[in-house]
């Protein structure tokens, strides 16, 4: 099994260190340093976010595209806002003009309030609903060899065509809910879940493989982690601890909430409850998402990079195929997960593999 690596461009060169959460607004120049450092340092592709606040993720991707060669996209992309006929096109039309290099990263909702400022009031269930027919839609566009109509809940469409398809656009798809689990299972190429204890991801990658082969379905999976690496342990642990110290004081600054979190979503819920029960859990390190509640990708690994890459190792085997990891320097620690963590990631997997190929052989 290979593994695949993903970053992150989010959109300039700040994180929860520097304001408490992290800021929308456009650096061109960052975004392009950003892209050049993790196509030099061997990212396979980089998330690009959304949210009702920022940047436009296709039109970023699309210019990325343009300075790149080889870096992949995961467009990070939110149902309900556009008809998915015409999202359809975009993504293929996006894939088409990048060679070949774009993912497309369903992200069914986050707060209501926030989902309300683009309009939408409605309730989690149905998003999950919608979801599930929209991601459907966009599949049959893509695949579709004449006009076909569909009469759903949500859309009705009469003659649907897309004379442009894409060359492969896999659908990354992430949710911890029972109604998530389902429609992961129906359509999800890659499932996304955040950093957590091996038990809870052994659990969720049981659930989503259960679910997946109902529909005769075997996705890949993602992990998403905020590596600390150093040049020793002690090191690395002092910089977690000075990250700590950042994030509180910078959330204190913007009269953030640093306790009694309650998160809308199970994912985050289900890191709380990590942050509980196991706050340091081998290099599973939970001190951020305690202070954010779980907001994102909050839960990191601290190290040196053989130790961080061992400890991703352990979640290889647990299933694991793609990491999405971003620092909190994010150009600055892309470029020492470059140097540093990937490579070794790498060969210790290609030995991990080989010496399976033998012990099957013997």
């Amino acid at each position: 099994m290979t593994v695949k690596f993903i970053g992150y461009i989010g959109f300039n060169d700040h994180s929860e260190i520097h304001a408490g959460t992290r800021s929308r607004i456009l650096d061109r120049d960052y975004v392009e340093a950003a892209a050049r450092a993790q196509e030099a340092g061997g990212f396979d592709r980089v998330l690009i976010p959304f949210s009702s606040a920022s940047p436009e993720s296709q039109i970023v991707a699309a210019h990325v595209a343009a300075i790149t060669t080889r870096l992949g996209f995961l467009v990070a992309h939110r149902p309900g806002f556009t008809q998915p006929t015409l999202a359809a096109r975009q993504l293929a039309t996006l894939d088409q003009l990048s060679g070949g290099r774009v993912a497309v990263h369903i992200i069914t909702g986050a707060a209501d309030e926030e989902m309300a400022r683009d309009g939408d009031h409605s309730i989690k269930a149905d998003r999950y609903a919608r979801s599930d027919e929209y991601v459907g839609l966009l599949k049959q566009e893509w695949t579709a060899a004449g006009p076909f109509d569909h009469d759903g809940r949500f859309y009705h469409v009469k003659g649907a065509f897309s004379a442009i398809k894409p060359d492969n656009l896999p659908v990354f798809f992430g949710g911890a809910s029972p109604e998530a689990i389902d429609v992961a299972g129906r359509h999800a190429d890659v499932y996304a879940l955040w950093g957590e204890t091996h038990e809870q991801v052994r659990e969720i990658v049981a659930r989503v493989r259960a679910s997946a082969a109902r529909y005769n379905r075997r996705p890949g999976f993602s992990l998403s982690l905020r590596p600390v690496i150093a040049e020793t342990e002690e090191a690395a642990w002092k910089r977690a601890d000075e990250i700590v110290e950042q994030v509180r004081a910078a959330r204190a600054a913007a009269g953030l909430p640093l306790t009694d979190h309650q998160p809308p979503n199970d994912g985050a819920r289900r890191l709380l409850e990590t942050v509980r029960t196991a706050p340091r859990n081998g290099r599973l390190w939970t001190a951020v998402a305690a202070l954010t509640g779980a907001q994102g990708n909050s839960t990191g690994l601290v190290g040196t990079p053989e130790q961080v890459a061992d400890a991703l190792l352990d979640y290889y085997d647990l299933g694991i195929d793609h990491f999405l990891i971003r620092g909190f320097e994010p150009l600055a620690d892309s470029i020492a997960y470059g140097r540093d963590l990937i490579p070794l990631v790498h060969e210790k997997v290609a030995a991990r593999d080989a010496a399976r190929e033998v012990a099957l052989a013997s």
